[in-house]
């Protein structure tokens, strides 16, 4: 045999043998896959895993070539929103929401605060601080809330008043006076404090604090563009003079100056500032202190009884139907049929002072209610139409609440809190009369 052939049959002997070896590739391929996964289950097993979880397979990102990665966690391969992102980073924060105010349209209020801003952010603490009333029986809808971190229902008497409150504070636009605004002002304030004890038992710090009230109607979710790091974030419109202090957003630092209403009356004081009412002295305590706001647009108004002028002039208050579009940001609002839509409302708008009680009603955002009454017959089944069937069931269900059902929901409202200062349930809902009370009974 030549030179050549035996070349050639070199040749076709390594390709025979580098043949068989792709053939054989797979398979070893597969073997070794099969050994990684044996050892895996072993380790598991190790540490106290079941013999034949799937738990370290589920763990391994699986993909094909060409195919894009994904998360073993990610259902799909759609890239998150910024939005989606952001809500995944506040699920991961430590919320505090601080509710304040008296209960008396709660029945109407309060589910949609649970829906729109407990169940929204469920890991977030909830805070309520209110006064003592013939309403605050209607505050055990809250033994639905996801985490009650403290309640503090009291009994509310006068706060003396100092010559400093009396030169920055002025009556005017409070129904009560300068103690109606000393009693809201403490009411804000204490909720900090109660933040503040509970931090300090927990060796923590919130990350932010939601401040709103118990009066607030919400008709959907808090926007998270509104927590905003370094600013405070209030709602636009309904500044009064100042700044809409109907509800708020701040990171730590910026809530302990945005709340401390009473405390930062001295500074006030000091810094020659004259006859506030509430709106003008929040944006005052802002600045004084350097904290930013900003106002955004938010999906509630404010649940009111008062009577107001109809039509509005300029420094009148819109009072807002509540089946409305919307956002209101806090506008005052009410079940009604609206009797000013369209053009009317257009008209009416246009004529407010952007600086006082304007409200947006631009692309048929608002609707308004004749205030200049009472709420007119059949406003239950109104809200009962607009609110939807699980409002409208939360409401009647308050309706037809009797003693012992009472008892039993503030009871299981108390030892799902961290701390409960109150009087007994049994005192809370003899107050709202509800021994006499029938099934019958309509609001």
């Amino acid at each position: 045999m030549g030179n050549g052939d035996h070349h050639r049959n070199q040749i076709a002997a390594a390709a025979a043998h580098a043949s068989k070896w792709t053939e054989r590739r797979p398979v070893l391929a597969l073997l070794s896959a099969l050994l990684v996964l044996a050892g895996l289950l072993a380790l598991s097993c190790s540490r106290g895993a079941p013999p034949f979880s799937l738990s370290p397979l589920r763990s391994l990102p699986l993909f094909r070539p060409g195919e894009p990665l994904r998360s073993s966690s990610d259902g799909d391969t759609a890239p998150m929103t910024e939005e989606g992102r952001r809500k995944r980073e506040l699920d991961r924060s430590r919320i505090a929401i601080c509710l304040v105010g008296g209960a008396r349209r709660f029945e109407l209020t309060g589910p949609s605060i649970i829906r729109y801003l407990l169940d929204d952010f469920p890991n977030a603490d909830l805070f309520l601080h209110t006064p003592l009333d013939k309403d605050s029986y209607k505050l055990s809808l809250l033994n639905g809330a996801p985490r009650i971190a403290a309640v503090r229902i009291f009994t509310q008497r006068p706060i003396p008043t100092t010559e400093s409150q009396e030169r920055v504070l002025t009556a005017n636009g409070s129904p009560n006076g300068i103690q109606g605004l000393l009693q809201y002002f403490n009411l804000v304030e204490g909720c900090l404090r109660m933040i503040k004890s509970h931090e300090s038992n927990g060796n923590f710090t919130y990350d932010w604090i939601v401040r709103t009230r118990v009066d607030g109607y919400w008709s959907g979710p808090v926007d998270v563009k509104a927590f905003r790091k370094g600013a405070y974030v209030v709602p636009s419109g309904s500044r009064f003079g100042g700044l809409n202090d109907r509800f708020g957003i701040g990171d730590r630092a910026t809530s302990e100056f945005a709340l401390s209403r009473l405390s930062l009356i001295p500074r006030l004081d000091a810094a020659g500032c004259r006859q506030l009412n509430s709106e003008s002295a929040f944006k005052a305590q802002l600045a004084i202190s350097k904290v930013r706001c900003e106002e955004i647009r938010v999906p509630f108004c404010v649940m009111s009884d008062r009577r107001y002028e109809f039509p509005p002039s300029r420094y009148g208050v819109p009072v807002a139907a509540m089946r409305s579009k919307g956002p209101l940001s806090g506008a005052k609002c009410r079940p009604c049929e609206p009797v000013c839509t369209g053009r009317c409302a257009a008209e009416v708008g246009a004529v407010l002072d952007r600086g006082w009680s304007w409200t947006e009603w631009r692309n048929d955002s608002m609707q308004m209610c004749d205030a200049s009454d009472g709420w007119t017959p059949g406003w239950a089944n109104m809200f009962d139409q607009f609110a939807g069937p699980e409002l409208a069931a939360a409401r009647n269900r308050v309706v037809a609440l009797d003693m012992s059902t009472c008892v039993d929901d503030l009871e299981t409202m108390r030892k799902k809190a961290g701390k409960w200062d109150a009087s007994a349930a049994d005192e809370i809902c003899n107050l709202g009369a509800l021994l006499t009370r029938t099934n019958s009974t309509v609001l």
